[in-house]
């Protein structure tokens, strides 16, 4: 089953004989064996590339949480008697996880030595046990309800442009005066060409961004903001250290943006594995000292 898991995720015999050191024949071996049981093809291979048989894509799939709860049986086992050691798979959201999240890591490894942590940073919504994923950090609502949930916090976002842009563009006073300014929109978020402000008074606005820039990273937006190229919504953290040093400046800071939920994910079958419940509680502590970010302990 190994085997077979290992020719679907590398697409090679070959590349699999290679990485676990045998003969090519060994590994054509294990896939005969294991067909023979099952009953049924698993593979269709041919001169160039190995591709999964609609029965192999389902076996595929079962095949990977047998072995992660088989691996996760082994390691629970020999943390009772071990520190804890191995290999933690973390999904972030990119920006946050450059920024913010890699620290934090950094931070953990120098407490636990002989953890090792494969950091994957995207803002895609993958699946995390296809991915192999024990934990992933996500900004905005969740949709997946098969994973535990621990909420982290909520993200402030506010309205941010640099100076030069106000000084030459004007600085808006009220929510109507951002209509007619460039806008730093992120193609990947959804509503981002609308901005729900709610005034000192409670009171709430609904103003379009308009603008001739969109991206779909927050690097990208931070290096806008930087630029001059225009005003836009921005998380606390993405820009804080820039506000700061007054290298861009807040605007409209009367009124504010709803904010956005911070949270984690946990696949059920790897949260009782030792070293993934002290990095889960480890960030749950420390997550909330970034800057815009609530501490928030609930676990749901």
């Amino acid at each position: 089953m190994r085997t077979f898991v290992r020719v679907t995720e590398r697409g090679s015999l070959s590349a699999v004989a290679r990485d676990l050191g045998v003969g090519q024949s060994t590994i054509t071996r294990h896939l005969y064996e294991l067909e023979e049981a099952v009953g049924v093809p698993l593979l269709s291979r041919t001169t160039r590339r190995v591709t999964l048989t609609e029965e192999g894509s389902r076996y595929y799939a079962n095949s990977v949480q047998i072995l992660r709860m088989v691996d996760q049986a082994g390691e629970e086992v020999r943390s009772m008697r071990e520190a804890p050691a191995g290999t933690i798979r973390i999904s972030c959201t990119a920006a946050f996880g450059v920024l913010h999240l890699s620290r934090l890591i950094f931070a953990f490894q120098d407490r636990y030595h002989d953890i090792s942590v494969d950091l994957s940073l995207t803002d895609e919504r993958i699946n995390l046990i296809q991915e192999g994923i024990d934990i992933a950090v996500r900004l905005g609502p969740l949709r997946d309800s098969s994973m535990k949930h621990r909420s982290l916090g909520q993200s402030r976002r506010l309205l941010a442009a640099a100076p030069g842009y106000l000084a030459a563009y004007g600085t808006p006073r009220v929510p109507q005066d951002l209509v007619g300014h460039e806008g730093i929109r992120m193609s990947n978020v959804a509503g981002s060409d609308t901005l729900a402000l709610v005034g000192p008074g409670s009171e709430r606005h609904v103003v379009s961004l308009g603008g001739r820039l969109r991206v779909d990273h927050g690097l990208a937006a931070r290096e806008a903001f930087l630029a001059g190229r225009g005003i836009g919504a921005a998380h606390q953290w993405l820009i804080e250290d820039l506000l700061a040093s007054g290298r861009l400046e807040v605007v409209l800071p009367d009124y504010s943006l709803q904010p956005v939920p911070l949270s984690m994910l946990i696949v059920p079958e790897r949260s009782g594995v030792s070293r993934v419940r002290l990095l889960v509680d480890f960030l749950t502590r420390q997550i909330g000292d970034v800057p815009g970010i609530g501490k928030v302990r609930t676990l749901c």
